[in-house]
């Protein structure tokens, strides 16, 4: 499930996922809010993930097209998470992926929001 963070300062957009994900949470959460971020010009976005129980081949579809859909819009990614093998992973093969990304355990959350925000 992928639910949109609310609160958040101008220009960043942010989720929380926990369990499955799923198609539906891409098209109906995700994308609606990273169009009309991309509209309005730089895309800077927290993700937390506090829980990850895998996704459906529907939904790692969807993450593949949004993140090239969406390519030059990204400017900063922050990934709030405890989970070991998501922050290698970020630390791996985070030169792929569209603008800045920097991890921050989850007890810095507030810490990565203000790094999305700069």
């Amino acid at each position: 499930m992928i639910v949109q963070l609310p609160d958040l300062p101008d220009g960043v957009i942010g989720f929380e996922t926990s369990g499955e994900l799923r198609a539906e949470d891409y098209r109906d959460v995700l994308l609606p809010t990273i169009e009309h971020a991309a509209a309005a010009g730089d895309v800077r976005v927290v993700i937390v993930i506090d829980s990850f129980d895998g996704m459906t081949r529907g939904a790692l579809w969807q993450d593949l097209k949004i993140g090239v859909h969406h390519l030059r819009s990204y400017k900063r990614i922050a990934l709030v998470t405890d989970i070991h093998w998501m922050t290698d992973m970020a630390a791996w093969f985070g030169w792929m992926t569209p603008g800045e990304l920097k991890h921050f355990p989850s007890a810095q959350r507030a810490e990565a929001i203000d790094w999305a925000a700069g």
